[in-house]
């Protein structure tokens, strides 16, 4: 597991030092020994890295990283470069910016432009095995990014939280700085995005609000590779 050593230290060191981290660091090291998991080590904590607490802007939450081959990289919902099939759920945010705000689908699914810009795209499991979805829930990386959403729930300047789904929505009674803005809609996978996900304008939605508190907006266009 890479090492976190930009302005989140302050904000999660004393995670490190509590005995469930310890748990979950020995129980994730025996796992990358023992089985393929994704994403590879040194990606596990790109959204810290890509993302600076005092830079963020957006949180996006998703649940746990993709389980196939080159997809994860440690970013919600963003696969590499090299992954031309773009997951169901990112085709779906893709046809909602579309109508949102214009935007052309591109031909990838790597979202680093938005971390760069200050979308914390934070999965709240960091870690999975390969093939097995939600396999490394419930070993302690639920509490580690609580400890990450309550940073950002501190900061003091406008931020906005898109939470997709009931997972995401369960995070809610943690987030109650006043200076914040909460959008909830459904899940875009396909099972549940035709239920309000499509047609939500979170997008534009939060470059309205951003604006309004003097802050620059999101540029949400994907370059094509």
């Amino acid at each position: 597991m890479g090492m976190i050593n930009n302005d989140w230290l302050p904000a999660v060191q004393e995670e490190f030092k509590k005995p469930y981290y310890r748990q979950l660091y020995q129980f994730v090291n025996q796992e990358y020994q023992t089985h393929v998991i994704y994403p590879p080590a040194d990606d596990i904590f790109n959204a810290f890295h890509f993302t600076p607490l005092s830079k963020v802007k957006v949180l996006l939450l998703g649940q746990d990283p993709y389980h196939n081959e080159h997809q994860a990289h440690g970013l919600s919902f963003s696969v590499l470069p090299e992954q031309k099939e773009i997951p169901p759920s990112l085709q779906n945010i893709y046809k909602e910016l579309h109508d949102d705000l214009g935007c052309y689908i591109p031909n990838n699914g790597y979202l680093k432009k938005w971390a760069d810009q200050g979308v914390l795209l934070l999965n709240t499991v960091l870690t999975v095995r390969a093939h097995q979805a939600n396999s490394h829930q419930g070993h302690g990386w639920e509490q580690f990014t609580d400890a990450i959403i309550h940073a950002v729930n501190a900061q003091d300047r406008p931020i906005v939280y898109l939470l997709w789904g009931r997972p995401a929505q369960s995070k809610i009674p943690m987030l109650t700085n006043p200076k914040h803005l909460i959008l909830k809609a459904p899940h875009p996978s396909p099972l549940s995005a035709y239920r309000g996900f499509f047609g939500c304008r979170h997008f534009s939605k939060a470059n309205e609000f951003l604006v309004e508190h003097g802050e620059t907006p999101i540029d949400w266009q994907i370059e094509n590779i």
